[in-house]
């Protein structure tokens, strides 16, 4: 025979599983999302390749040099003198930096050839040239 009297026993513990879920959620949008964020906002023509990778999804810095000869370090413009001194600065805070030179396609070759002599001079080793996909 059941007891009338007795009670339901009470539910005191909160279940984290929902809120699991919408964190995990938030991360993968903010996983996919960053990197198309983080894509500069400079307006560049880039050269386009038909074996072109997509880049690694560690940080990385980006040096823009547009068709008018203006360089950016991370969607900032520099001079030209003071590109060298930032990029050693950052190359001291991480060893590994890595570096994705975006240029225009009508800019002069020798200015990406003075853009790479700095970064080798560095002794950056992780450099990509981005490229459009055809």
């Amino acid at each position: 025979m059941r007891d009338p009297i007795r009670r339901q026993k009470q539910f005191t513990e909160i279940n984290t599983a929902p809120f699991t879920d919408i964190i995990l959620v938030l991360m993968a949008i903010f996983m996919v999302t960053t990197p198309l964020v983080m894509q500069s906002n400079i307006q560049v023509n880039l050269p386009a390749s038909s074996s072109a990778a997509s880049a690694s999804q560690s940080p990385q810095s980006s040096v823009t040099i547009t068709s008018e000869g203006l360089i950016y370090l991370n969607n900032e413009i520099v001079a030209r003198k003071a590109l060298k001194p930032r990029l050693q600065a950052m190359l001291v805070s991480n060893p590994q930096l890595e570096v994705v030179l975006f240029s225009d396609r009508m800019v002069r070759f020798k200015d990406i050839v003075g853009l790479l002599d700095i970064l080798n001079e560095l002794g950056i080793k992780h450099m990509n040239i981005a490229a459009r996909t055809e």
